[in-house]
């Protein structure tokens, strides 16, 4: 009795520890060939938010993370690591706040793309996306649908694209513009 009360106890735990979340609205990437098979890779996050917020606290703890795991540390290194030459940026665009990754890759596999023998089509598995729930909304290629959940361009493709959508904005979220904005004109 008392390992199941103690079991409730840490899952109830978990729940609070977890009601906060860092995330955005959707996700864009651009491959472009600068080579046969090296280029550069943008990810853009489109209106970054935070989910669930019960207290300012969990609002800059969110921040905090968007700040020092995302722009200034290495999380994105981390998930790219054959790729090199990463510029990240937050921005303003249309009301919201955004960001940006550009990164270097001198093979396909460091851009988690992939092409047969190095020649057919460019393919990329939406089962390499980082973020659990990131969702297909379109590309500039092909998609194979939710039983083959890949996208192919042509061989002689020069820019690949495509967009992901990841959670909606509603009455339980608070953007993280406001706070950016904030702590932008303080270093100023």
């Amino acid at each position: 009795m008392l390992i199941k009360a103690f079991s409730i106890l840490i899952f109830g735990l978990l729940i609070v520890g977890l009601s906060s979340c860092l995330t955005c609205e959707k996700k864009e990437y651009i491959f472009q060939f600068t080579g046969e098979h090296s280029g550069k890779l943008t990810i853009r996050y489109i209106n970054i938010f935070s989910n669930a917020i019960d207290s300012a606290g969990e609002l800059k703890s969110d921040y905090d993370e968007l700040m020092n795991m995302w722009l200034k540390g290495e999380k994105i290194e981390r998930d790219f690591p054959a790729a090199v030459k990463f510029k990240k940026r937050l921005y303003e665009e249309a009301g919201q706040l955004c960001g940006e990754v550009v990164m270097e890759f001198q093979e396909l596999s460091a851009a988690r793309l992939y092409q047969f023998r190095n020649q057919g089509p460019f393919m990329f598995s939406m089962s390499a996306v980082n973020d659990d729930g990131e969702n297909f909304i379109q590309c500039s290629g092909e998609y194979g649908g939710e039983h083959m959940p890949v996208i192919f361009w042509p061989s002689d493709s020069r820019s690949l694209r495509f967009s992901t959508f990841i959670a909606k904005p509603d009455s339980s979220t608070v953007s993280m513009l406001d706070m950016w904005k904030a702590n932008k004109e303080r270093r100023l």
